[in-house]
């Protein structure tokens, strides 16, 4: 089945009101090769429980970006072991040192350097991993409230260059992650 712009809206209607558990059944059974995204931010945990539940081997794609704190390295660690995550981890060309000594730190976001470094700690990483992965359905934990441009988007979205995006809990609110994550034990 391929998901199109076309025929996009279709499908959103259709897993409207679908349990994020539903939606990842859903989106599993069409995929041929599956990943998911995480930052081992505060809410990830919820993500990669619900898809290791349908899939344990999906693929786990982690960009660190070498500015994490200890607590999410550890927690990283915690929740890789916790979930038996089939975990890939793709980092920038240039270290953190290398970074800071040339940059003098993280450029703010208006000095001009600020899109060269995006683009060497965020950006570089997550094309090649896509490259070296080729997904054809790819996981997120994106949600409705947290931008405008993620307003506009749905629990089905299709990336640049045509993956399907997917995100279960679009619709979901920080409380209910919260909740979910407690009832999970992944807090």
């Amino acid at each position: 089945m391929k998901i199109t712009k076309e025929n996009l809206s279709i499908y959103n209607n259709l897993l409207q009101g679908k349990s994020p558990l539903e939606i990842v059944g859903w989106a599993i059974g069409i995929a041929e090769n599956p990943v998911v995204t995480t930052n081992f931010g505060p809410h990830s945990a919820s993500m990669l429980n619900l898809v290791t539940k349908v899939k344990s081997d999906i693929k786990a794609i982690w960009c660190d970006t070498g500015y994490n704190t200890s607590h999410t390295y550890r927690h990283a660690v915690d929740i890789s072991k916790k979930l038996a995550l089939n975990l890939f981890t793709y980092i920038p060309r240039q270290t953190a040192s290398q970074r800071d000594a040339l940059f003098g730190g993280i450029p703010a976001v208006e000095n001009p350097q600020h899109k060269v470094f995006t683009e060497q700690v965020k950006l570089e990483p997550f094309r090649r991993a896509m490259q070296e992965h080729q997904p054809d359905v790819w996981f997120t934990n994106i949600r409705k409230g947290q931008t405008v441009f993620r307003d506009s988007l749905d629990i089905l979205s299709l990336s640049k260059d045509g993956i399907l995006k997917v995100s279960p809990f679009y619709n979901w609110s920080d409380e209910q992650l919260e909740e979910y994550l407690e009832q999970n034990n992944l807090i």
